[in-house]
């Protein structure tokens, strides 16, 4: 069964320069080159907290443009700042999340679920399909931190992404997600990923 957000056209981007559409913040449009090589989790925070307040017109941003997302995306940076190794934890990357909601004046709360590096100590793989689904049937996007992409060879490692829908049978054997990343709609094993990633990684989601 797919389960999916109810609008992802929330998430389009228009480049004001050649007519090309996006789907949802690309980091590749941050200026420097430190922002653009680490800048994946500030992107997932601008799509996430975007779709968020998409119905809510005292706090709706504007990403309509390539323009006016890469300025929601400078404003976010200020607070969902990378360090040295990115943003690694799922701890980390709701924290800095939670600081820009605080500064903004928003109630916001948060679930996660962490996939350890051990494999002894990871939640089961339905329990991972489950806080995903659980998330989209609320119409909540989840945030994905990747580790290490195993072999599921359409996902880049060390990275976040943004999950817009999943496809699950229900057998713990096949879920398919779809993210957004690059701009693009991509489609994910994540049961390919869950057995064969070395580091893991972890899912957060915005209440």
């Amino acid at each position: 069964m797919k389960i999916s957000l109810s609008n992802i056209d929330i998430f389009k981007v228009l480049d004001e320069n050649n007519e090309n559409a996006y789907y949802g913040c690309n980091q590749e449009w941050y200026t420097s080159e430190w922002q653009r090589r680490s800048g994946c989790g500030p992107s997932v925070a601008c799509n996430i907290i975007t779709y968020l307040h998409s119905e809510k017109p005292d706090l709706v941003h504007d990403i309509s443009s390539k323009s006016k997302c890469l300025s929601f995306m400078e404003e976010i940076w200020e607070y969902v700042t990378p360090t040295e190794m990115g943003i690694p934890t799922t701890k980390l990357f709701y924290d800095r999340v939670l600081a820009y909601a605080e500064a903004k004046e928003f109630p916001i709360g948060y679930e996660f679920c962490d996939i350890p590096e051990e494999k002894t100590l990871r939640p089961p793989l339905q329990e991972m399909i489950d806080f995903i689904e659980k998330a989209l049937i609320k119409n909540i996007p989840v945030a994905f931190l990747n580790l290490c992409n195993g072999c599921e060879e359409n996902l880049d490692r060390w990275h976040w992404v943004t999950v817009i829908s999943i496809d699950s049978t229900g057998d713990e054997k096949n879920a398919v997600i779809e993210i957004l990343d690059e701009g693009k709609i991509k489609k994910i094993d994540l049961a390919l990923w869950y057995h064969t990633t070395t580091q893991g990684g972890g899912f957060v989601c915005f209440i």
